[in-house]
């Protein structure tokens, strides 16, 4: 069976680059097309955009051949060979792995292939991003050629972002979790896209029901202990003993003082937006670009905080923030001084 084309065509601009006419897909919700670019830095999104494909063409026809290429090691011919019509007309897809280090035989034919793609064949184009090796063949498919579609694929890198992939993989699987659970549980493996999305699948396929915070406390509760933002969720809250606990644990497990400061700026920060709001959460978190959880907890977490001792908090962690980043010779200190002056709520040195 041919894979669908599609007409829409998009206006978009990239980075000065030639518009691009096809159109954009969600990595989440893939479709094939004669080609299609995988294109952007995050592995564990392109590779479910791969699969999704996959999965799609041979839920439609079980008879799919898939063929694997590399663009690096490309060998003239080999392209027009697997996308060709075989004796009993089976759907074709191809996979092409590394189209960022690809050599001239693969850009010369793929950009041929474009203006003559073969019916029943689906090309899958793998682009990092990591270089502008094949530049005039992405351009060309972003142009229209090919009737193709481009899946991106970009780093998840704020922890927001990760919040919003972590809900998405529970969403695509019709599963609820508590927001204090997918908080942990984000926290727990802030630094590594991929173990969060195997632990997201882990709890999906274990757990019955609806996930709790108890549940991910069970599940990974040694990596939830230690997570930075354990330490902001209680100095935040005023419990000076054990933050400082807390952050003596997270450092000896290894924690990195950056991404620990990050934490507190990003909770302080939601604070800040959200503090003398009155307005009902959904409202609130409409207009300010935020989930309604985010703003339910801010709320919470504002509880014996006042305009004085917040500005005090987002003073200290900018402080610690430029020390962990090379500015002082001690980042363990910066970071102890800034959980003390958010812990007890008053400039360092004046504490009770």
């Amino acid at each position: 069976m041919a894979a669908p084309r599609s007409s829409a065509r998009g206006g978009t601009a990239r980075g000065g680059a030639k518009a691009t006419r096809i159109p954009q897909i969600s990595w989440r919700e893939p479709r094939p097309a004669p080609v299609a670019l995988v294109s952007g830095p995050e592995e564990v999104c392109a590779e479910r955009a791969i699969a999704g494909i996959r999965d799609y063409l041979r839920a439609e026809d079980p008879a799919l051949e898939v063929s694997d290429v590399r663009a690096d090691d490309y060998a003239p011919g080999t392209l027009l060979s697997l996308t060709s019509p075989s004796l009993f007309g089976e759907p074709r897809l191809v996979r092409v792995s590394g189209v960022e280090k690809c050599n001239d035989a693969f850009i010369q034919e793929a950009v041929a292939y474009l203006d003559h793609p073969q019916e029943g064949a689906t090309v899958i184009l793998r682009h990092t991003g990591a270089s502008v090796r094949g530049k005039k063949l992405l351009d060309a498919l972003r142009a229209g050629s090919g009737d193709g579609i481009e899946i991106a694929c970009p780093t998840i890198k704020r922890d927001s972002d990760r919040v919003d992939f972590a809900s998405g993989e529970f969403a695509a699987a019709r599963r609820r979790i508590a927001p204090n659970a997918l908080r942990a549980l984000v926290s727990a493996f802030a630094d590594d896209l991929t173990e969060l999305a195997s632990a997201c699948q882990q709890l999906i396929r274990d757990v019955d029901g609806d996930i709790s915070e108890e549940t991910v406390t069970r599940y990974y509760g040694g990596r939830v202990e230690v997570s930075a933002f354990v330490v902001a969720d209680t100095a935040i809250a005023g419990r000076y003993g054990e933050a400082l606990i807390a952050l003596r644990h997270a450092l000896d497990s290894g924690a990195d003082p950056v991404p620990m400061v990050a934490a507190f700026a990003m909770k302080l920060r939601t604070m800040a937006r959200v503090a003398g709001h009155r307005e009902p959460s959904r409202s609130l978190a409409q207009r300010l670009g935020m989930k309604d959880w985010q703003v339910d907890r801010a709320r919470r977490d504002l509880s014996g905080w006042n305009e004085r001792s917040l500005g005090l908090a987002i003073q200290a962690t900018a402080r610690a923030d430029a020390e962990v980043k090379g500015a002082a010779r001690d980042p363990i200190f910066a970071l102890e001084r800034m959980v003390t002056v958010i812990a007890t709520r008053a400039p360092f040195g004046e504490q009770a």
